[in-house]
């Protein structure tokens, strides 16, 4: 079995560190819109927030795009770390 590489372990900690914020937001956003919309509470700043406007600061034309790409370069790079080198 190969010693992978630090570099490889250094990059997936980065991407998933740097992406891990924004999808918790987006994650706990959706869910508590979600909850709240049945019992009649119109807390439509969630869905701003689940989709990246953050009142000054509005990501939304980038939000969704970045949040795949680092979603997929993390599940990519992950499961390279875990498969076993021949």
């Amino acid at each position: 079995m190969k010693k992978l590489k630090p570099n490889q372990r250094k990059i997936h900690r980065k991407i998933t560190a740097i992406s891990a914020i924004p999808l918790l937001i987006t994650i706990v956003s959706g869910t508590i819109y979600s909850i709240l919309q049945p019992l009649g509470i119109n807390a439509f700043w969630l869905i701003k927030w689940h989709t990246g406007n953050f009142g000054i600061i509005n990501l939304q034309p980038f939000y969704s795009i970045f949040l795949g790409i680092a979603s997929i370069i993390s599940i990519i790079s992950g499961v390279k770390l875990l498969q076993k080198k021949s």
